[in-house]
């Protein structure tokens, strides 16, 4: 008996247990963006068995819920999951407010701000806007989904949440965060940090040479369910100008807070 069938016998259904499998593989898949994702790390990650992942992906070909590069032999989201989204446009109401808190961030500071929203696991960034200096940190794409804590946007949503919340997120994204050279001791000594801060910032980013400052964007119960992100070069966040940058972005996130029913996401 395979660890399948043995997962099988837990009580799940077998209909549903398939549904949570393709969704699980899905989410994968969308972490890949436009490079796309190996079937050999969708196994590792999802701990699902070769053959189960391989049959799985096969059908979500078939629906073309995903994509296979013809040369990389690597899977990508397919157009039937893109036009179902648009069908919900307005299940985001973040989105609506995100353009003027963005392009009010990118002018008074003059760098690249992004919005990304909680998702489960994840954090997605939805929104990003370019400022008016002449070197813009273009650290992630607009779709970008990232296990919660392996960006300064993850950390500073996780910041907000308490010890006995934030526990089964790490556990869970343990593998996934290990692909990026991040122990769970090292993102719960980052969340503390950002918490005594009041946001998550890290020196050495995502690019060589460029910092990032993330503050969480909260509901009226005090929820986080999404960060406001300012990426730049290290030069233009340093300790003499970050504390401009957080009042900024803080005001914006409040902005945002008020402006959007955030319980509908």
């Amino acid at each position: 008996m395979n660890a399948d069938e043995r997962e099988d016998n837990s009580g799940a259904q077998p209909g549903s247990q398939t549904v949570s499998r393709a969704m699980q593989i899905l989410r994968l898949v969308a972490c890949g963006q436009e490079h796309g994702v190996r079937l050999t790390d969708i196994v590792n990650i999802s701990g699902l068995n070769r053959p189960t992942a391989r049959r799985i992906l096969k059908t979500l070909l078939q629906e073309q819920a995903v994509e296979q590069d013809p040369l990389t032999r690597r899977y990508l989201i397919g157009s039937e999951l893109t036009l179902l989204g648009l069908a919900r446009r307005r299940r985001f109401p973040l989105l609506s407010a995100a353009p003027t808190c963005l392009n009010y961030l990118a002018q008074s500071i003059g760098d690249t701000a992004f919005l990304s929203i909680r998702h489960r696991l994840d954090s997605i960034c939805i929104a990003r806007q370019t400022g008016h200096h002449p070197i813009q940190v273009l650290s992630i794409d607009v779709g970008a989904r990232r296990p919660l804590g392996a960006g300064v946007s993850g950390v500073a949503i996780l910041s907000c949440l308490s010890q006995e919340e934030l526990q089964p997120i790490v556990t869970a994204n343990a593998k996934r965060l290990a692909q990026g050279a991040l122990t769970p001791e090292q993102l719960v000594q980052r969340v503390q940090i950002a918490r005594d801060l009041g946001y998550a910032y890290v020196q050495n980013g995502v690019m060589s040479g460029t910092s990032a400052v993330a503050v969480p964007v909260v509901d009226a119960a005090g929820h986080p369910r999404a960060a406001l992100t300012i990426t730049a070069m290290s030069n233009r966040l340093e300790p003499s100008r970050l504390s401009y940058v957080v009042e900024q972005m803080n005001g914006q996130a409040e902005q945002l807070s008020r402006h959007a029913d955030l319980n509908a996401n």
